[in-house]
């Protein structure tokens, strides 16, 4: 699959990755470009750490699902040393080379990515769903865990299938908190770009099945990245 290399990943501190935050900040756009009907496929992704002898290193993972089928079409890898350490609100930096390496191997083109991880519900709007959308095509954040911004906390939907309440802060709308069954903990979605939130809970809602709360792309892509850890990891003895 071919790729838009909008920069390269040289950044050596937190002011010159906040500078391109904020640039690329300016580019989101919150409406969709790709219509429902026209969805194909969607893939997951979702990047996993270890360490050995004191060096970081990823694997991550792109699991391709057929939208109406529900079927795997295709699943790639990369795995690497993680050169970026984890500094709070950076993380796209630490994670995209190491998914852009797994999108280059993609033979077939996705129509939207749904990451694990954050998109505009961030610090600055730009997490990794959203950073990765200026090298890629529309994309979709789904965290597990809530990202506290300015100190906002979120309203727990009703226990039911499909419940949400919006999060918003500041008069904005940043992201939705979703329960997507009845008797599970909530997961946090947010527009990473080139799609709005409406569609980005019709989709995710779409690919939710009683194995998981996590849409399909995203749960097989997680569980891929778990195996890669623990295969990579057995390789080198440890």
């Amino acid at each position: 699959m071919d790729i838009q290399y909008i920069h390269a990943f040289t950044m050596q501190t937190k002011e010159e990755c906040r500078t391109l935050q904020q640039k690329l900040k300016a580019q989101i756009d919150l409406t969709s470009r790709v219509k429902m009907t026209h969805i194909h496929n969607c893939a997951g992704v979702d990047v996993a750490y270890w360490e050995e002898n004191g060096i970081s290193h990823g694997a991550c993972s792109i699991v391709v699902v057929d939208y109406q089928t529900k079927n795997v079409v295709e699943k790639v890898h990369s795995v690497g040393e993680v050169t970026v350490p984890y500094l709070p609100g950076f993380l796209a930096f630490r994670e995209l080379p190491l998914i852009l390496e797994a999108v280059k191997k993609l033979q077939v083109e996705p129509d939207v990515f749904l990451f694990d991880g954050n998109g505009y519900l961030h610090y600055e709007h730009m997490g990794v769903a959203t950073h990765a959308s200026f090298f890629l095509k529309p994309t979709v954040g789904i965290g597990k865990s809530y990202l506290k911004i300015k100190g906002h906390d979120y309203v727990m939907p009703e226990d039911t299938e499909g419940a949400y309440e919006d999060i918003v802060i500041d008069g904005e709308v940043y992201g939705r908190v979703v329960r997507t069954a009845k008797g599970v903990k909530p997961i946090f979605l947010s527009c990473g770009n080139y799609i709005d939130l409406d569609m980005s809970y019709q989709l995710m809602m779409h690919f939710i099945s009683k194995e998981s709360k996590l849409p399909i792309p995203v749960r097989l892509a997680d569980l891929h990245t778990h195996e890669l850890r623990k295969r990579y990891r057995q390789s080198t003895g440890k």
